[in-house]
């Protein structure tokens, strides 16, 4: 879509990144994942007990989980980036901002 908003064909060798600087348009991959990452520090600052936060932390059923590959959890990409103390970590507002490059620029 960007190359056609320039009228660029394949063949002459444009950056995708040169091409989203000219249209100044977002990578919405990346912009999903800032969102993501705000939201995540926003709801776990948020004060009492709210039921985002109660979900989010919730730690799932009892018992034998089912056969197969366990299901990615939403909190997993956070885990990579922020470690398991992410919790911890989202409160501080200024250490929540340093990881968010780091998450942005890794991707999940």
């Amino acid at each position: 879509m960007e190359r056609s908003i320039l009228d660029l064909k394949l063949k002459d060798k444009h950056r995708s990144s040169d091409i989203r600087h000219k249209t100044k348009l977002i990578n919405a991959g990346k912009h999903a994942q800032q969102l993501k990452w705000k939201w995540a520090g926003h709801m776990i600052r948020t004060t009492g007990e709210r039921w985002t936060k109660l979900v989010t932390t919730w730690k799932g059923p009892k018992g034998k989980r089912g056969r197969g590959r366990p299901i990615d959890r939403w909190t997993d990409d956070l885990r990579k980036v922020a470690g398991d103390n992410w919790i911890e970590a989202a409160g501080d507002r200024a250490q929540w901002r340093q990881l968010e490059e780091a998450y942005t620029r890794e991707g999940p």
